[in-house]
């Protein structure tokens, strides 16, 4: 997001690696393997990424990093089942979001027995 709150139209590499959490020279490297994967390029060959570009970084990064696919398998996955690659990140999300939730009630549950002296 922009200083003011709003959405920017173009992300620099720097920021969608930061976003993302994987290196830069990974990027360039994903930008090789996956053909759909194209950011536009200033005149000077700056890429700038569009949301739908990162939308893509990260359908890669759960194929990649978290089903363990090589990148060859993630490209032929995102071709004959993208709907279905988005729909199971999706839930993969979601129920880390879940856990965090849950690790946080049971660390507040922890601490509050603690204080009450009701530890187990």
């Amino acid at each position: 997001m922009g200083e003011t709150g709003k959405l920017k139209l173009y992300y620099n590499i720097r920021e969608v690696a930061s976003m993302v959490r994987i290196p830069e020279h990974t990027l360039r490297f994903w930008e090789k393997e996956i053909p759909a994967l194209k950011p536009k390029k200033t005149n000077g060959g700056a890429r700038q990424y569009t949301q739908k570009d990162i939308e893509l970084i990260q359908l890669i990064h759960h194929l990649v990093k978290d089903q363990g696919l090589t990148i060859k398998a993630a490209r032929e996955r995102l071709k004959t089942s993208r709907q279905q690659v988005v729909d199971r990140q999706e839930i993969v999300s979601r129920l880390r979001d879940i856990r965090a939730e849950l690790v946080t009630m049971i660390d507040k549950l922890d601490e509050m027995n603690h204080r009450t002296g009701d530890v187990d």
